[in-house]
């Protein structure tokens, strides 16, 4: 293949006629971050109370529970993004609606992908942290009972802060996701990294050049994102359970 390889594009000035193709992608690293940073946030306390819903007594709490992370979980991402961005406005009352379809760039884009992806990640992430739950022992429930600690209060100081301490490894590959599917926000407009790559091949035919420089700023960033959880697990996981780095010898027998 007769390619024209030229590195030297990413100086080029971009379509808008000031900035270089270079600024352009870390505007697009910026909005990637700032995308993903408030979806973890989001979808972290989000998920942790349906996880919860999820593992509560009350029939009525795991029904809910159980129908948000279905409804969310299977239906695919794309189709959920347009209906944040093109349906939502419609249903909602017309002074809202409106509000939201005349909100600047890129915020009128921002807005609907932290919903969709905070949504979506919540009923990721509840299963995630469900699963923590359900793994520790029902002592631990009962002796948090046993000191007089409401149901709430069982799952703020004894139940959750363990959970999150298993789950920290499926935590990873989760932040690392939403990371990843961040990108399906370009769908609305949202020149985050992708994005940006996108339309610096679109006007300079550059197209290995522009997905490379955004095949590595993904590595850069889900490489701080490994390195930052590996940190958090040595410190916080719990030995004994998942989490837990057990040296193993050869022959089977823990050092």
């Amino acid at each position: 293949m007769n390619y024209d390889w030229r590195w030297s594009v990413f100086l080029d000035v971009s379509s808008n006629g000031v900035d270089t193709y270079l600024h352009n992608l870390f505007v697009g690293v910026g909005w990637t971050l700032a995308l993903s940073l408030t979806t973890g946030f989001v979808a972290l306390t989000l998920g942790s109370i349906v996880a919860v819903m999820r593992s509560s007594s009350s029939v009525a709490l795991r029904f809910i529970g159980t129908v948000y992370v279905e409804v969310f979980r299977n239906i695919p991402l794309l189709v959920q993004m347009f209906l944040w961005y093109f349906v939502l406005p419609e249903l909602l009352p017309k002074h809202l609606g409106d509000a939201m379809k005349q909100m600047a760039q890129p915020w009128g884009q921002f807005i609907p992908a932290v919903l969709c992806l905070s949504t979506y990640g919540t009923a990721r992430l509840a299963e995630t942290i469900r699963a923590g739950i359900q793994s520790l022992p029902r002592g631990q429930a009962q002796s948090g009972t046993a000191m007089g600690l409401t149901p709430l209060q069982v799952y703020r100081y004894v139940i959750l802060p363990q959970a999150y301490r298993i789950v920290i490894p499926p935590l990873t590959s989760e932040f690392m996701g939403i990371v990843k599917y961040s990108s399906v926000a370009l769908t609305i407009g949202l020149l985050e990294l992708t994005g940006q790559a996108r339309a610096m091949q679109e006007f300079s035919f550059h197209i290995f050049e522009a997905f490379s420089a955004a095949t590595v700023g993904y590595l850069a960033i889900n490489g701080c994102v490994v390195l930052i959880m590996r940190s958090i697990e040595r410190r916080f996981a719990l030995p004994g359970m998942m989490g837990w780095k057990a040296k193993i010898k050869l022959n089977g027998s823990a050092s």
